[in-house]
């Protein structure tokens, strides 16, 4: 293990403090293994959840788990839904039980910072299903929200753009011209400071580099 992999298990910690004081239950989990065992842990049988864009959710197997499992899932992106269904779906998973995806990224004082395309996924992180669970791997931790928006725009939605094919600058580029296509995937930010409702909001720190 090298020095910088030894330290990342004391930055999770503190960074878990900063989300814990800002009214955001934390896990850590050392694998994505295990943080998909973790969210399943927490979603009862039977219950309603929707889901937001997450690159990361695909990779650890949680959105094949959901879709296996004995839940109410509403599946935005079912390949048999249709325009109308999907954006359907995606309203009415802002009314689910729970809520589940992934973060842009997380800054060092505990905040979460996530841009959108259409905006169900930071719809539902802001307000209206009753648990929202985020999987974030540890490559989305960043210093500070400078540093989170600069990550959004030269990290995360290039890469986006291009594994959603969309028809933006940056998906050919990889780099963000602030572009006016009407494909662009940034259109609306949240910054979620702090959690009035304590413990609504859990956020599975993994100590792996997942997703966008």
């Amino acid at each position: 293990m090298s020095e910088c992999d030894a330290s990342w298990p004391t930055k999770l910690e503190a960074v878990g403090r900063a989300l814990t004081a800002n009214g955001i239950r934390v896990i850590v989990a050392e694998t994505g293994d295990e943080a998909r065992e973790q969210a399943l842990a927490l979603i009862p049988k039977g219950a309603s959840v929707g889901v937001g864009g997450s690159r990361t959710m695909a990779e650890i197997g949680l959105l094949d788990a959901l879709r296996g499992g004995n839940y109410g899932l509403v599946d935005q992106y079912d390949p048999s839904l249709g325009k109308e269904a999907a954006f359907k779906a995606r309203r009415d998973s802002l009314q689910a039980d729970y809520f589940v995806a992934g973060s842009n990224a997380v800054t060092d004082d505990g905040k979460l910072v996530n841009t959108d395309g259409l905006g169900n996924r930071v719809a539902g992180l802001a307000f209206g299903p009753r648990q929202v669970i985020l999987v974030v791997g540890r490559n989305k931790i960043v210093k500070d929200v400078a540093a989170a928006l600069e990550r959004i725009r030269s990290v995360a939605a290039p890469m986006n753009a291009k594994r959603l094919g969309a028809a933006t600058p940056c998906a050919a580029t990889g780099v963000c011209s602030d572009c006016d296509s009407p494909a662009r995937i940034c259109n609306l930010t949240l910054i979620v400071e702090k959690q009035r409702l304590p413990g609504r909001t859990t956020v599975i720190l993994i100590n792996q580099e997942l997703g966008f």
